[in-house]
C-alpha cells in the first residue's frame, strides 16, 4: 500500500510517504491541485431572485428551493447601509414605548412645577 502525502515538503513526508501529484487544471476543470466536486452529493445551486418588503429586488444564486426569496430587510432600506434608522413595528410594541415615555415626561414635567 502506497500512502500519499499532501503536502511534499512536510516532514512527515519523507517518512515513507510519496507525494500527491498534482491534477492539470484541463483535466478538472479546476484550480491547478484541487479535485472535481462529486455527482449526487451536493444540493441544487440555481438562480432565484430576491424580493424585499421595501420593493426592491436582485438576482443571486441559493439552494434555497423555489425561485423567488421573500425577505423582511435588505441593503437596500436596511439602517446600516442607508443612515436612515427606520422602526420596524411588531405587534405595536413602538406605540407602546411612545406611550410610556410621554407619561413619563409628564410626570417628570409635573415634578419640576
Amino acid at each position: 500500500m502506497i500512502m500519499v502525502c499532501p503536502w511534499p515538503s512536510d516532514a512527515a513526508c519523507s517518512a515513507g510517504f510519496t507525494p500527491a501529484p498534482l491534477l492539470n487544471p484541463a483535466q478538472t476543470g479546476s484550480v491547478k491541485g484541487s479535485f472535481p466536486m462529486k455527482d449526487g452529493i451536493h444540493p441544487d445551486y440555481h438562480e432565484l431572485t430576491v424580493a424585499c418588503a421595501c420593493g426592491h429586488t436582485f438576482k443571486t444564486r441559493s439552494t434555497f428551493k423555489g425561485n423567488i426569496m421573500r425577505v423582511e430587510i435588505c441593503s437596500s432600506c436596511h439602517p446600516f447601509f442607508t443612515g436612515k434608522q427606520k422602526l420596524i413595528d411588531s405587534a405595536g410594541r413602538v406605540e407602546r414605548f411612545q406611550r410610556k415615555y410621554e407619561k413619563f415626561e409628564k410626570d417628570k414635567a409635573a415634578a419640576k412645577k
